[in-house]
């Protein structure tokens, strides 16, 4: 077990709609371990949003618990979870979520403000992600000023810069235009091969579900395939 970044326990979680109670994910079960490039697949409303939510404790379950690295998220307070995932995990979202009025040098370290991080060590850590990302030109831009898929590279760099045990991305490359999205998945790639970082994706999209090695369908809450597949390989 040293290996298992995530073990979420017949996690649920139920909705009150009213009169009517929805069960948005039905007693999962989920492991998965270091250096693993997953996707969470399933049609709109299977769960998967919200699975990753539970994972990355954006959302608490109603039932089971999940735990990462031996710690049982479920138990913490509310300032000991908000501590854990500022350590631990690294989240890139649809919508970016980037701080307008920083620029993108400012919007990668502000993760490691939050984290007390000494400037010198910030500053190498910057320029080092701003190079990984491919956007080192564009340090001093603010999220106005970039496209899309430049942004999304930002949001990828930003969620690395607290040295995460892995990183959740939320429907990453549904906003980008293919090319944004192969440059993105690229250097997730190449951030799982070389330097073992565990990446779980929701997603619908299938550039991402093709680059994962790991498929894991959902259908009305619940694991309806978990599937290891061979991924495309793309050149560059």
């Amino acid at each position: 077990m040293q290996n298992t970044v995530i073990d979420a326990h017949n996690i649920s979680k139920v909705y009150d709609q009213g009169p009517v109670a929805v069960k948005a994910v039905n007693n999962v079960h989920l492991h998965i371990e270091k250096g693993e490039f997953v996707a969470l697949v399933g049609p709109s409303g299977s769960g998967k949003t919200t699975l990753l939510n539970m994972i990355g404790g954006l959302d608490e379950p109603t039932t089971g618990n999940v735990v990462i690295n031996g710690v049982d998220i479920t138990k913490l307070s509310s300032n000991e979870l908000i501590d854990f995932r500022l350590n631990n995990i690294g989240f890139v979202f649809q919508s970016f979520n980037l701080i307008p009025v920083l620029t993108a040098r400012e919007n990668i370290e502000f993760i490691m403000l939050l984290q007390k991080v000494g400037k010198e060590e910030r500053e190498t850590r910057v320029l080092k992600l701003l190079e990984e990302v491919g956007l080192t030109d564009k340090a001093n831009a603010k999220p106005g000023e970039l496209s899309g898929g430049q942004q999304q590279r930002v949001a990828v760099a930003r969620a690395l810069a607290s040295k995460p045990r892995f990183v959740l991305a939320d429907e990453p490359t549904a906003n980008l235009d293919s090319q944004s999205a192969a440059n993105l998945l690229d250097i997730m790639e190449k951030l799982n091969r070389e330097e073992g970082m565990t990446f779980v994706f929701s997603t619908h999209d299938q550039r991402v579900i093709q680059r994962a090695r790991r498929v894991i369908t959902l259908v009305d809450g619940e694991v309806a395939e978990d599937t290891l597949q061979t991924p495309l390989t793309h050149a560059g």
